[in-house]
């Protein structure tokens, strides 16, 4: 769960976004997007989709499955 964490922080840092900008974007509140980024609860699927179309990378690479942040 550390390593999601720390790429969607990062991934949306990269971005220029801030959290509420995610949250919005990703049509869920803001508390909790923050709950995602700081490891509290773990998204959807469907949410961590959303999160990797957003942020341009594959779910893989967020999940920590992938060193490649786009899919080949």
């Amino acid at each position: 769960m550390e390593i999601f964490t720390e790429r969607i922080k990062e991934c949306r840092k990269k971005a220029g976004l801030t959290q509420e900008q995610v949250a919005e974007a990703l049509e869920i509140g803001y508390s909790t997007y923050r709950h995602y980024e700081y490891g509290n609860r773990m998204p959807l699927v469907t949410d961590a989709a959303k999160m990797a179309e957003l942020f341009g990378v594959s779910l893989d690479y967020l999940a920590g499955l992938s060193e490649e942040p786009k899919m080949k």
